[in-house]
């Protein structure tokens, strides 16, 4: 570039280390650079503010009325001072979790940080390099994207459908580019809601087995509130994380999340934490702790996954009536297929009902709409879905009695 510009050399490296930091390009070592795959700036996390009237239905929140009374587990013994010097987990929640991984077969060092995206981006940040791949799942959590832009990553994305990531698909994406790490969702993917089978599981750890080096990191954000069994791709691998959060069951704004992980991971995350934050505050570490050993909060735990999963399935069983094939498996969303994300969008706002268009999750599957269940009464999911057929082609299906 330097002979072709007339720019001197030191020049030329200047200009494209300034372009890297600002994820206009992205380069690995002894390869070229190459325009970056994500876009300059973030994805918006969120949308515009919702009209007075109109359904939020675009937000994943939990329900507020499902949450534990975390106020009720307040007592004057539950605070006590934390000092430099201790456990960045607190021993109270290490045995709940380690008692809760283990009953799944995952065993490994704990770290705890302010929630699932703050795991995934220290993990992310400890494990590979700026310019390297990450294979991702398609569609893919608004989030996560923004995150790898920042980080300065390129995606592999990999489709998924009902039970996670296709073996097949990601077998030809390992074989045909040099990828540093697998981030995927086992439970409650957003936006799709897919579970991951113990089935599944067994054929994507074939794949990886072929990649040793590959880290593999399973974030299993929604976990206490969902109602299907855990399988996971970490078995046996040398580079592994598991992050648990507890945002959706207890709260998002307890911030907490749990990771198990390979040792040297855990490592480095705790090391690099306790040059900024320090720790995740011990006293949110305790409510969470005894939240988790609480019989009134496991029980109202219980109580939401049911109605979340009744929710979820009032819907799709309402769009399958009119003859749609919508997904939602686990977790607090549906994902409904379209072909015009915009104007379905735009004629649902019209009905009173706000939807998040699917075009910031997909990295190169079809178009959708995200319908966010966690507060859409089962009544309401049967008008929801006659407003969706509506706008998907007219009114011209009829709902089948």
């Amino acid at each position: 570039m330097s002979e072709t510009s007339g720019l001197s050399p030191g020049t030329a490296a200047l200009a494209f280390r300034m372009l890297r930091e600002r994820g206009v390009i992205a380069s690995t070592h002894g390869r070229r650079s190459r325009v970056a795959q994500l876009p300059a700036l973030p994805r918006p996390v969120g949308g515009p503010g919702v009209p007075s009237g109109v359904r939020d239905l675009s937000t994943a929140s939990p329900d507020p009325l499902l949450l534990p009374d975390i106020g009720a587990l307040l007592s004057p013994d539950l605070y006590e001072p934390a000092l430099y010097d201790s456990e960045s987990v607190h021993p109270a929640l290490a045995r709940v979790m380690r008692t809760q991984f283990a009953a799944d077969g995952i065993v490994g060092p704990l770290t705890a940080t302010n929630g699932a995206l703050d795991a995934m981006e220290r993990i992310l940040a400890a494990t590979v390099r700026p310019g390297e791949t990450v294979v991702v799942e398609d569609p893919q959590w608004v989030s996560s994207l923004s995150l790898l832009r920042v980080l300065q990553l390129e995606v592999a994305p990999v489709p998924v459908d009902d039970e996670g990531l296709d073996p097949g698909a990601l077998a030809a994406v390992l074989a045909s580019r040099h990828c540093s790490a697998l981030v995927l969702t086992p439970r409650a993917q957003n936006p799709r809601g897919s579970v991951m089978s113990e089935a599944r599981a067994a054929a994507l750890r074939a794949v990886v087995a072929q990649h040793p080096d590959l880290m593999v990191i399973e974030d299993d954000h929604a976990a206490p509130i969902t109602d299907t069994p855990a399988a996971t791709v970490t078995t046996d691998r040398r580079r592994w994380a598991v992050i648990r959060s507890m945002s959706k069951a207890l709260g998002p704004d307890l911030r907490l999340a749990v990771t198990a992980s390979d040792r040297d991971t855990a490592d480095r995350v705790q090391g690099r934490m306790l040059l900024g934050p320090g720790w995740v505050s011990h006293f949110t570490q305790r409510i969470v702790a005894a939240a988790l050993s609480d019989e009134r909060s496991l029980d109202a735990v219980r109580h939401a996954t049911e109605v979340y999963r009744q929710r979820r399935s009032a819907l799709v069983a309402a769009l399958a009536a009119y003859g749609i094939a919508a997904h939602g498996a686990s977790g607090l969303n549906v994902l409904v297929p379209v072909h015009e994300e915009a104007a379905v969008t735009a004629h649902l706002m019209t009905k009173g009902w706000a939807v998040r268009p699917g075009e910031g999750f997909r990295l190169g599957t079809p178009p959708f709409i995200r319908v966010t269940t966690a507060r859409l009464d089962p009544v309401d999911a049967v008008h929801l879905a006659a407003d969706i057929s509506e706008a998907v082609d007219g009114g011209t299906r009829r709902r089948d009695e």
